[in-house]
């Protein structure tokens, strides 16, 4: 007999696996203006409706080996990435959190922040739908949530908003040219709605990091230099991840490191 914690793993993983193919079709339409509830999901090539059985996540892609059952149309790895990607999320969520109320914030997070990367690495802009209605979502999870408190969620907004906003703010004075996105700023904002001021420091620092590395090593293979263009969004959003997976503790080590009594 399998014990209960063990299945309960199991059921989000498979949850997770769920949202991740809802999150392929929103990540494909939403840009589009397209509808994310039908029609169902179709070959781009030939466009004939994917049956259930070839629609499993996890499963399909490498049942059909990437290809199409009726064309032989290759399908994006990209698919079965995100799907594996939602489903570590949602156990790791819940392998941090347990059943709590907080549990059902994260995994909203956790779903609205992939989504929103793949899309901004796509199109190169963050959907208001995901960063505004994150935003208030986290302030309304905020006041609701027994287990967190409506005044940091605000001030997380107006700190991460605000600072990004001083950034490009700054930037476009000594440039005159536009270095980050109104999306970016809304979605700091979001993201300190849900977890408070004192992530935001983490979440810019690992941001930063991660990004001026793989905007370097870009630069370098497209021999464009500074004029590499990459979305930031995915990079805050994987600094928000680690910071609600685990990451607290060194968040809050690097923030009373520069701002003691805080």
């Amino acid at each position: 007999m399998f014990d209960i914690e063990f299945l309960n793993y199991v059921y989000f993983i498979f949850l997770g696996a769920i949202f991740g193919s809802f999150g392929n079709v929103i990540i494909y339409r939403l840009p589009a203006n397209e509808s994310v509830v039908s029609p169902r999901s179709r070959c781009g090539q030939c466009h004939k409706t994917i049956s259930w059985y070839d629609n499993i996540p996890l499963l399909s892609w490498f049942v059909l080996r990437g290809r199409c059952r009726n064309c032989k149309a290759r399908y994006s790895f990209r698919y079965v990435l995100v799907e594996y990607l939602m489903a570590f999320a949602f156990v790791a969520c819940y392998h941090q959190f347990g059943f709590s109320w907080f549990l059902i914030e994260a995994l909203i997070f956790i779903f609205g922040l992939i989504v929103s990367s793949f899309i901004d690495i796509d199109h190169m802009i963050l959907p208001d739908e995901f960063t505004l209605g994150g935003l208030v979502l986290g302030l309304i999870g905020a006041a609701l949530n027994p287990q967190r408190e409506f005044l940091p969620a605000l001030i997380g907004a107006f700190v991460g908003g605000g600072f990004l906003w001083l950034m490009a703010y700054m930037y476009f004075l000594f440039t005159k040219v536009e270095g980050m996105g109104g999306g970016d700023i809304k979605l700091l904002a979001w993201i300190g709605a849900v977890l408070g001021w004192k992530a935001i420091p983490f979440v810019i620092m690992t941001a930063a990091i991660f990004g001026s590395t793989v905007g370097l090593a870009l630069a370098w293979r497209q021999k464009k230099g500074l004029k590499t263009m990459i979305p930031f969004g995915p990079y805050l959003a994987l600094g928000a991840i680690i910071y609600l997976l685990g990451g607290q503790t060194i968040g809050e080590w690097y923030f009373h490191l520069f701002l003691p009594g805080f």
